[in-house]
């Protein structure tokens, strides 16, 4: 059987990533010129093959550039001066947009419920006691 799980693929081509990212291939290809930290291995006729490091440098540059709004120099200096809090800061973000993603889901849910639903739990409860 063959496994379709992404988080165990070995490599993405730039198309998978691209559509990670909602970006076109050449802006990828674009930002490899502009950015040395982002080096996809190249097969055979110059396909490349991103690593998962490759995709977590490209969804920081992504951050960097495209959410934060900075320019490419910035972005680069940023990356290469102090690219291990950059990342750890990254990460944070990513991390808390997460728990509000999750949260907002929680408070639909809860909006959602009605006044029947809660008379409907208290005589679940009941029956079984």
């Amino acid at each position: 059987m063959l496994n379709t799980d992404k988080n165990l693929k070995l490599y993405y081509s730039i198309s998978e990533v691209a559509t990670m990212f909602g970006v076109n291939e050449s802006l990828l290809r674009f930002w490899e010129k502009e950015f040395p930290q982002l080096n996809p291995k190249k097969a055979g006729r110059g396909v490349r093959q991103y690593r998962k490091e490759d995709v977590e440098t490209v969804k920081l540059i992504y951050h960097l550039v495209k959410e934060r709004g900075m320019t490419l120099p910035g972005a680069r200096q940023r990356m290469k001066d102090n690219k291990e809090n950059t990342l750890r800061n990254f990460e944070i973000v990513d991390r808390l947009k997460a728990i509000r993603e999750e949260l907002v889901g929680m408070k639909l849910a809860l909006d959602a419920f009605t006044y029947d639903d809660v008379e409907n739990l208290k005589e679940n409860i009941q029956n079984m006691k």
